[in-house]
């Protein structure tokens, strides 16, 4: 895998749609690797000159950014809108198909192949809500994910910081790849076994009385993180509604809660923090804005890094598939797009939306039904 890049980091905003509170708090850390210098091949190459990792980048773009990845109320409410949910049909029959109504042709290229399965948390196992910190998955969908994870190798890979996703989910039979795959965790009892844990100190801290193996693609700017963060919180301290969220590997600065009005005002505060910082970077997602280290590394990497890890890596006779519903996944769905690790993306959307993904769900009440028919189509191979 070419973890190495010289290309500079771009504005990124959530897919466009086709037409017709404050700090959580930072608990102590556990170990994590301080062996920066192996660490440095993955940077990606910044222009000397510019003042942040966007090229001169103006809180006016990213209120720009922010308004067009904000559907208006009449797309949100699409159950009441005839013509709006007509398109998603038309949209689910040409463009991405319903994972649930082509299941069966899903599993007849499946035939014969060992299934990993890879998931989103926010928007794909549970519903995305107004308060980043109630972000629960259901009792069911917690069941229907248990009941994957005793057939498939299963992983979550989220924006959310690790331990974060790990409260939520409670499974600890899974892989989790928190902050956008920089920190990942492997089940309990279980090891990484990969050519690049040399890039960071492979260690083990105990987890409900077994070790667990984590790998850190950028511990190096944990303090550097550190300081953005309080920088961070007070900067927006007196914006109504903003929350930053410490994801440990990023920083999300979630504005849903925020007026419209406001919404300059949020972007023109962490533009003036990170704009001294030439080694992160802001991206864009669904009413949140993120910073994060300037390396070569997100979903898709780590996506690619869990198969090779698990041996599964650009085998003929492996069908990884990857739930999301974010502009983040899409890094995933094109790898699989892409190849060599051939597999399907599935797109989580109730809007028709351009993505690198081959099939779609329309909510998580629909991935917990298409994680249950793997379940029933594993069971019925006997």
């Amino acid at each position: 895998m070419d973890i190495k890049s010289g290309h500079p980091s771009p504005v990124m905003t959530d897919s466009p749609q086709i037409s017709n509170s404050r700090l959580t708090v930072r608990q102590s850390r556990p170990p994590h690797s301080s062996s920066s210098s192996q660490n440095n091949n993955l940077l990606l190459t910044v222009p000397r000159k510019k003042t942040g990792i966007i090229d001169d980048v103006k809180a006016n773009a990213w209120f720009d950014a922010m308004i067009a990845s904000s559907p208006t109320p009449a797309l949100v409410n699409k159950d009441n809108d005839a013509t709006t949910d007509m398109t998603y049909r038309e949209w689910t029959q040409v463009k991405y198909p319903s994972a649930l109504t082509t299941f069966e042709k899903i599993m007849s290229v499946a035939k014969g192949k060992r299934i990993a399965l890879f998931l989103d948390y926010d928007g794909t196992l549970s519903p995305i809500v107004e308060e980043p910190d109630a972000a629960y998955m259901s009792t069911d969908m917690r069941t229907a994910v248990q009941n994957v994870a005793k057939y498939f190798p299963t992983a979550i890979i989220s924006g959310r910081s690790r331990d974060k996703v790990y409260e939520f989910v409670g499974l600890s039979e899974l892989y989790y790849a928190g902050s956008h795959g920089m920190d990942i965790m492997s089940p309990a009892g279980e090891s990484l076994y990969h050519k690049h844990l040399t890039r960071t100190v492979s260690i083990n801290e105990q987890f409900q009385g077994k070790d667990v193996n984590l790998f850190q693609t950028a511990s190096e700017f944990l303090p550097m993180i550190d300081k953005v963060l309080c920088s961070l919180v007070e900067s927006t301290k007196d914006i109504k509604g903003v929350k930053v969220e410490d994801n440990r590997f990023c920083i999300s600065v979630h504005y849903r809660n925020v007026e419209d009005k406001n919404w300059k005002l949020v972007a023109q505060c962490v533009d003036d923090v990170i704009k001294t910082y030439p080694k992160l970077r802001l991206t864009h997602g669904r009413k949140v804005l993120e910073i994060r280290p300037v390396i070569d590394w997100d979903k898709g990497k780590a996506l690619t890094f869990l198969l090779e890890s698990l041996g599964l890596n650009n085998c003929e006779d492996v069908l990884p598939i990857y739930v999301g519903d974010d502009r983040t996944d899409e890094d995933a769905f094109k790898v699989l797009r892409d190849g060599p690790n051939y597999g399907y993306g599935v797109l989580v959307s109730a809007m028709p939306k351009v993505s690198n993904a081959f099939y779609s769900l329309r909510d998580p009440s629909e991935v917990m039904e298409f994680l249950k028919a793997l379940v029933t189509w594993k069971r019925s191979l006997g």
